[in-house]
């Protein structure tokens, strides 16, 4: 962070709105900055291949990956405004920001990404389908068991019954997912310029064509080809970004469909999912 400006310096130690706006100078401030660079913000849920795009997106765009959080353990992530400071800044590389974030569009979090005048990039699966895939990592994975999703895992999850394990992902993980779509589809409704919402069936078909579009909508627009290539690149070493099966439908190979159900009374609290619940839980 060393060579920050004093602006930069005050903005970093200064508060929004109890809401989470940035309002008056402050407000003008970081906005001017944000003018000088673009970035690529994939705000994925996990399991949805944000990991996949995101590194398919750095060679694609020459960029680089920057975590804008302040930790990654519980994975319930809020930007971290001086990490943005020192991007915008330019005090972190010349390249262009490529971050992906499990981050749900709370109020606090649309105050930093409309001052900041980011351009996030959601993406739609099915829940069932992105617990199996979640639960698969859980199996092998100590540092995921070990995150959590805005939650804690028991220490002896693995030692559980299965149908034990696929209730406390329905109960306690679930609930998560419900509240990152609610948040986000009703971001998209309110500002459909700002967030670009992809489906994960369409990404399956052609990856390339998902990634041209989420750079275009990031302002870093790349060809098809370019986007075709780089998501090649990356396919070679897919199981190095955690890329598990990406099939439709496993979900129901691994909750009852008592668990189903209780997944999409979940999505029930939430009027805004009313049109997207049978992709949601399909």
């Amino acid at each position: 962070m060393a060579g920050l400006d004093q602006n930069a310096i005050n903005a970093a130690f200064s508060q929004p709105e109890h809401d989470g706006r940035f309002v008056g100078a402050f407000a003008d401030y970081i906005s001017q900055l944000a003018h000088r660079r673009r970035a690529v913000v994939l705000a994925f849920p996990p399991k949805a291949a944000g990991t996949f795009l995101r590194s398919a997106a750095i060679v694609a765009i020459d960029g680089q990956l920057i975590r804008i959080t302040h930790a990654q353990g519980g994975r319930d992530a809020q930007p971290y405004v001086p990490i943005l400071l020192a991007y915008y800044s330019g005090h972190l590389g010349r390249k262009t920001m490529v971050t992906h974030v499990h981050m749900q569009a709370l109020e606090g979090n649309r105050g930093i990404v409309n001052v900041f005048g980011l351009k996030p990039i959601a993406m739609i699966r099915s829940i069932p389908d992105m617990l199996a895939s979640y639960w698969d990592m859980l199996e092998i994975d100590d540092a995921a068991l070990a995150d959590g999703l805005n939650c804690q895992f028991p220490r002896n999850f693995r030692s559980l019954p299965r149908s034990r394990q696929g209730d406390f992902l329905v109960d306690i993980v679930a609930p998560w997912y419900a509240g990152y779509y609610a948040t986000w589809i009703d971001y998209a409704a309110q500002s459909p310029d700002r967030v670009l919402m992809l489906d994960y069936g369409e990404f399956l078909k052609a990856p390339d064509i998902a990634l041209e579009t989420a750079l275009r909508h990031a302002g870093v627009a790349r060809s098809r080809e370019v986007c075709q290539r780089a998501v090649e690149d990356v396919w070679k070493e897919r199981t190095q970004w955690r890329y598990n099966q990406g099939v439709a439908g496993r979900g129901r190979e691994y909750f009852s469909a008592r668990q189903i159900q209780r997944v999409a009374c979940l999505l029930g609290h939430y009027p805004a999912l009313d049109a997207f619940a049978e992709r949601l839980v399909r």
